[in-house]
């Protein structure tokens, strides 16, 4: 039986450029050698497209995050394929592990529909509506859930929109990733200089009430025609850490998740009900993982969803599927399946 060639393409003009390389490595690794044959694809911080070799250092070496290497040899992609020197790579799926802008928002799925190239994950809307939170938002209280109460500002009006906050806020780039651009804030004296540092992420941020309560997080996974959720997760933070920061959740460490989260049944059974709703809200397709904060009341507050969500050694996607029954192997193996069979297609092909 011939194997599946699997286009892994990772990098990226975002700011998670790293954090798509070190996921590219994750998914290289976890592939079925006797399924599936890999081609590794990078797109470069100025977004020129290269083929890499399946060797490729895409680990965390001595504290340096790995990125792709502008040198590395040229690759066209085009809505004909990908092509090197003139010659056709052929390509079955495609792999994206692009975060954030450029790779998560749906404008890379747009060029794979155009191309009609199979490809895993959401679709060109669930992507860019699960992207920008304030859309987002909108959609889950219209399904009925529980958002934070918040406004969005951008650069040009955040000054006359601030009046009547109430401390403490979340100030947040509302398509960022990672947490890159993200901020606690307690008082009027340090809002000014929060934003200005989510603006370099993004001219639309958000203003958020800061929800008091507990981090929990539940993957979900669109296998054999099914949506299931996973076991849901507790982001346990280090207290030197205000919040789950980027450097919380990828250099220092300091992150631990708790699987299963020591919450009641009750509680876990509808942050899983929930998390399918706003997979199926959404639009969502493959794979995704819902972001919750639970209060001691016991209410359940969606905070965002992630349709490309990270696949490095300390993700917490997949160990949540792990818990769940699915080992990495077999998770890959699910998703590349289902985007074979197409449908996150806008066509529905």
């Amino acid at each position: 039986m011939s194997k599946t060639t699997v286009a892994i393409i990772c990098g990226g003009r975002s700011s998670e450029h790293e954090i798509s390389a070190l996921s590219a490595g994750g998914v290289l690794a976890g592939l079925d050698p006797n399924k599936f044959d890999a081609v590794l694809i990078g797109i470069t911080k100025a977004g020129n497209w290269v083929l890499l070799p399946n060797d490729y250092p895409l680990k965390i070496v001595n504290g340096l995050l790995p990125t792709v290497d502008d040198k590395a040899t040229p690759l066209v992609a085009d809505v004909h394929g990908f092509f090197v020197d003139g010659k056709a790579i052929k390509i079955d799926v495609v792999f994206p592990v692009l975060h954030g802008p450029f790779g998560e928002d749906g404008t890379i799925q747009g060029f794979f529909e155009i191309a009609d190239m199979a490809y895993v994950g959401s679709g060109v809307m669930a992507s860019a509506a699960a992207m920008d939170k304030s859309f987002s938002k909108t959609i889950f209280a219209a399904a009925g859930m529980k958002v934070a109460a918040g406004i969005v500002v951008t650069r040009n009006d955040w000054k006359s929109k601030i009046a009547d906050i109430e401390y403490p806020v979340f100030v947040k780039p509302a398509r960022g990733g990672s947490s890159r651009g993200t901020h606690k804030v307690k008082s009027p004296l340090d809002l000014e200089p929060a934003l200005l540092d989510a603006f370099i992420y993004d001219g639309k941020v958000m203003i958020e009430k800061a929800i008091q309560g507990r981090e929990i997080e539940c993957a979900v996974l669109e296998a054999d025609g099914q949506v299931q959720a996973s076991v849901v997760g507790e982001i346990l933070i280090d207290s030197k850490f205000e919040f789950y920061d980027f450097e919380a959740k990828y250099l220092d460490g300091a992150t631990t998740v708790k699987v299963p989260a020591d919450i009641s049944a009750d509680a876990s059974a509808q942050l899983r009900t929930n998390a399918i709703e706003a997979f199926k809200a959404l639009g969502c397709s493959g794979l995704a993982r819902v972001d919750f904060f639970l209060t001691e009341g016991n209410d359940v507050i969606i905070n965002e969803i992630n349709t490309l969500p990270g696949f490095t050694a300390t993700s917490v996607y997949p160990k949540l599927m792990r818990a769940s029954g699915i080992e990495y192997m077999s998770l890959i193996t699910a998703l590349i399946n289902t985007a074979l069979a197409r449908t996150n297609g806008t066509l529905g092909n």
